[in-house]
């Protein structure tokens, strides 16, 4: 007889496991309703041109693709911001500004399985559309830190990298690279810290040729950066004309209002100034930012930042936006490894005793209706001994027992016992709804 295994990368979650994760998600709902953002959600199944058409042909050998039966190139979604911008694209002009969504679902990603990486992940969904200012970055990386702060970590767990793709466009062009260029570069800095330095100087040749060894320093001096001010004086040390020297005066200013919010709210010793992250997905237009764990032992716990121009390339009109994206598989494995997730055990509010076939029929209605008020009840489907079902009872957590035997049958009552301290009194059959609903 064949075994039959799930996939790959792909999980199961057994009742114990399950309860672990409705946790995560009972948190992540929780926090983003207190931010007032409204949940939603998209297909799984989208049309591959809206991911390619996002992140570039390249995307395709990561993803769960394939020819439906009508003929049309599709893909299991590999995240949600294309079909949130879609989405918003379609019914822009009636949607009230800014917008607020949040959004929790499965995520499908065919690459190389490692620690904290699956095929198939749930991720938390958080953006920010309309608002084009750093408030909206204010919101979303406040939303993050008391996110994971719900989960009891700690500013000894956890801290938030933030940097700016317009910053380093900014310092690319004074030392004057072009876009395309910039572009190149930028994809080697999200690997700087991975790859040895003859592999960094062997990318780099590619971008800047001859300048590489030039560029490979100024980018080393780019990122030691940690302050406003400290970026404030590398860019005084270079040849700047007038309109870069008044750009980079406004992107400092949104350096300050977005320090000076978080600051505000109390969440400045959660952030780090962080050069080095620029997100590899070339989508990004500002701001960027990842929550990492103090002790570098996982993988990011979330990562995302601005991305101005997404639901304009989605047929939408031109609308900023900025959003985060936190995945279930890596925080689990955090929250284990610092004894923050809980141990769950399923209990019922009753547990039905029977004394035989003609004491089950009677109780059966009082459990029907006890059930349809909200209840939950157990009793065993096959007879049993009193004891072994009060066995049962104690094991099956439940707050009270409903006993029925011979002697409350002939009596017409049911027999309420508190399990935990075995106190005991008599109901009537037919109020025993009514009288309960005062103990629980």
């Amino acid at each position: 007889m064949a075994t039959f295994k799930s996939l790959p990368g792909f999980r199961e979650f057994y009742p114990e496991d399950y309860a672990q994760r409705k946790h995560i998600f009972q948190i992540w709902r929780q926090v983003a309703r207190r931010f007032a953002f409204k949940e939603f959600d998209g297909p799984v199944l989208e049309s591959l041109e809206l991911f390619t058409a996002k992140s570039g042909p390249e995307i395709e050998s990561q993803l769960f693709c394939f020819e439906d039966k009508g003929g049309r190139q599709v893909s299991l979604r590999p995240e949600l911001t294309p079909s949130l911008a879609r989405m918003v694209a379609a019914r822009a002009n009636g949607l009230k500004r800014p917008i607020k969504w949040f959004s929790i679902g499965d995520n499908f990603r065919y690459e190389r399985m490692q620690k904290g990486r699956l095929r198939c992940f749930t991720q938390l969904n958080v953006d920010l559309l309309g608002e084009p200012g750093p408030a909206a970055e204010v919101e979303l990386i406040a939303l993050l830190v008391q996110t994971l702060l719900g989960f009891g970590l700690s500013e000894e767990d956890f801290f938030v990298r933030l940097s700016d793709r317009n910053l380093w466009m900014l310092y690319l062009e004074t030392l004057g690279y072009d876009e395309e260029a910039i572009g190149g570069i930028l994809g080697v800095v999200d690997k700087w810290e991975r790859l040895p330095e003859e592999k960094l100087l062997a990318q780099l040749q590619e971008v800047a040729g001859e300048r590489a060894a030039e560029l490979k320093a100024a980018v080393d001096g780019f990122l030691k950066l940690d302050s406003v001010e400290g970026i404030r004086s590398c860019f005084a040390e270079l040849e700047q004309d007038a309109a870069s020297a008044e750009a980079l005066a406004a992107r400092l200013a949104d350096w300050q209002q977005l320090l000076e919010g978080l600051g505000a709210m109390g969440l400045a010793d959660f952030i780090k100034i962080d050069l080095s992250i620029v997100r590899g997905l070339a989508y990004y237009t500002g701001f960027v930012f990842e929550a990492f764990d103090k002790k570098g032992e996982f993988r990011a716990l979330a990562g995302g930042g601005r991305y101005d121009a997404l639901v304009e390339k989605m047929g939408g009109p031109d609308m900023p936006a900025v959003g985060f994206g936190m995945g279930d598989v890596v925080l689990g494995e955090l929250l284990k490894a610092r004894g923050k997730m809980p141990e769950f055990v399923d209990t019922v509010d009753f547990f039905a005793v029977i004394g035989g076939d003609a004491e089950k029929l009677a109780v059966l209605e009082e459990v029907a209706l006890l059930r349809q008020a909200g209840y939950s009840v157990e009793y065993q489907l096959k007879p049993q001994a009193f004891g072994k079902q009060f066995k049962a009872a104690t094991s099956s957590g439940a707050r009270f027992a409903l006993i029925v035997g011979s002697e409350e049958l002939e009596k017409g009552v049911v027999k309420l016992r508190n399990l935990a301290d075995r106190s005991e009194q008599e109901i009537p059959r037919g109020q025993l709804l009514e009288a309960v609903r005062g103990l629980i």
